[in-house]
């Protein structure tokens, strides 16, 4: 599974191997458990990565396997490419700004599959992402 979390001025993004399904449940259980709001709603996020990075190419592949439509790529300039993903919004905040997004890419209906080879790739083209614009910023 992803989970995007969103903040008013930052955006995480984290690779877990636990089911969008069971994180919502837990999540949803704590709430109850203390009397807080939560809205959970099917959703869809998106986030940025640069065009050039080297395994976006393995990523497009994946999408085109892709039956469900999960994951989309979409070129918005010539440095920087949109990843569209569809799945839960969960937040607590009235104005729905902030929040976090979970998805499941990749049909893991067998239960002794535990790692989602596109799930990883996509988290490990974030963290390049991430270091490039660093790097940039330095």
């Amino acid at each position: 599974m992803l989970k995007l979390i969103y903040t008013e001025d930052n955006f995480h993004l984290e690779y877990l191997t636990q089911s969008p399904e069971e994180w919502v449940v837990q999540r949803v259980m704590l709430a109850m458990g203390i009397g807080h709001v939560l809205c959970v709603k099917p959703s869809h996020a998106s986030f940025l990565l640069p065009a050039d990075l080297p395994g976006l190419e393995q990523l497009r592949k994946a999408i085109n396997t892709d039956e469900r439509g999960i994951i989309s790529l979409c070129l918005c300039d010539r440095h920087y490419v949109e990843v569209t993903l569809w799945g839960s919004w969960v937040t607590d905040d009235r104005s729905e700004a902030t929040g976090i997004f979970v998805t499941n890419i990749s049909d893991m209906s067998h239960e002794d599959c535990l790692i989602s080879p596109t799930e990883l790739l996509l988290y490990n083209l974030w963290l390049a992402g991430q270091s490039c614009a660093s790097a940039i910023q330095e």
